[in-house]
């Protein structure tokens, strides 16, 4: 299993996440017995699938200790407050930012204002996101990013991750009534690689810590629910802005001033 990691692992967290996600793709086209709310339970194999296939390969590959390392990352926050400080207000000023272009180039609205009370929302935002991105980063950049870091640049690796992280999505775009399905596919993944130089930065300049990630993924899906008048384009060419500014601030070699973080 050594010798293919990465590929198990890739294996077990879209097997996982989507065998949570097909039953409300199957039931949102009303295809019978998956049309019943019991199998909402199931959603909680995306909310875990990643970190759940990451701790399963490492586990089986290096033992439980390594494991237990890897969702300890999670909660490494030493050395790394300022970055948590970035990873919390960077996401808030690229949404921003995305809604002023939108404006200013008159660009369609994917993500409309929400309706009612706003705290409620965020609140419920929050909480959505909280349950399940954190579990998302364990398996992205705790396990993925570091394994491909290995071999490759840390711009290859973030390109590889970007798309993979991308295509796991897949099947909310079959889910009718899921806000993903709403909007326009090839900008939005294009919107998603680009975002994953941030989360690369992030965990690499913190050394390791997914933390920061965490924050990062939790504020943007949060902000992102509660900030209206953004375009799926205009948030794709910011996050592809940010991607170019990293790439040039800190080269494609570690995108960071430390030396990338590499699976040991």
């Amino acid at each position: 299993m050594r010798r293919h990691l990465v590929v198990w692992f890739y294996v077990l967290a879209f097997g996982i996440s989507w065998l949570g996600w097909m039953p409300m793709v199957l039931g949102s086209h009303g295809v019978a017995p998956f049309d019943h709310p019991g199998f909402q339970m199931l959603l909680v194999l995306p909310a875990v699938g990643p970190a759940a296939a990451a701790v399963i390969v490492t586990r089986a590959a290096y033992g439980k200790a390594q494991s237990d390392t890897l969702l300890k990352a999670l909660v490494q926050w030493r050395g790394s407050l300022g970055w948590c400080l970035s990873a919390v207000l960077s996401p808030i000023g690229l949404l921003l930012l995305a809604r002023v272009m939108t404006g200013l180039l008159g660009l369609p609205v994917t993500q409309p204002a929400p309706q009612g009370e706003l705290l409620p929302v965020a609140l419920a935002a929050f909480a959505t996101s909280l349950l399940s991105n954190p579990w998302e980063e364990v398996g992205w950049r705790g396990f993925a990013l570091p394994h491909l870091q290995k071999r490759h640049t840390a711009l290859v690796a973030t390109l590889v991750v970007g798309a993979l992280w991308g295509l796991w999505h897949l099947p909310l775009f079959f889910w009718k009534g899921n806000p993903i399905s709403l909007q326009p596919p090839l900008p939005w993944f294009i919107g998603t690689v680009a975002i994953a130089f941030v989360y690369t930065w992030l965990y690499n300049s913190s050394g390791g810590s997914l933390l920061p990630p965490a924050l990062f993924h939790v504020t943007l899906n949060t902000f992102g629910v509660v900030t209206g008048g953004v375009s799926t384009i205009a948030l794709a060419l910011v996050n592809v802005l940010a991607a170019l500014v990293l790439v040039a601030v800190f080269g494609g070699a570690d995108l960071s001033r430390r030396e990338r973080v590499r699976a040991g």
